[in-house]
């Protein structure tokens, strides 16, 4: 199918290029005055975000509380 339309045919027919899009998996490519100027793309599914990232895990520890307040003699000289 094509992978280049103009801008007044992306306009007619975009749920025609949606559908394409969704079938074929690849991008269609915009043009004005025959420059590309903007990509449609199929979108890539949502990482279940409740699930830790594997590049993470590990890597950062947490001591205490972050958000509990500190006592007069843990802040630091500049910002007493």
């Amino acid at each position: 199918m094509k992978t280049m339309v103009s801008i007044y045919e992306a306009k007619a027919s975009l749920s025609k290029l949606i559908e394409q899009i969704q079938k074929e998996g690849k991008p269609i490519t915009i043009s004005k005055h025959g420059k590309p100027v903007a990509d449609l793309v199929p979108r890539k599914p949502i990482k279940n975000r409740l699930e830790p990232d594997p590049f993470l895990v590990g890597k950062a520890r947490y001591v205490g509380d972050p958000c509990a307040p500190l006592d007069e003699e843990d802040w630091p000289e500049l910002m007493k």
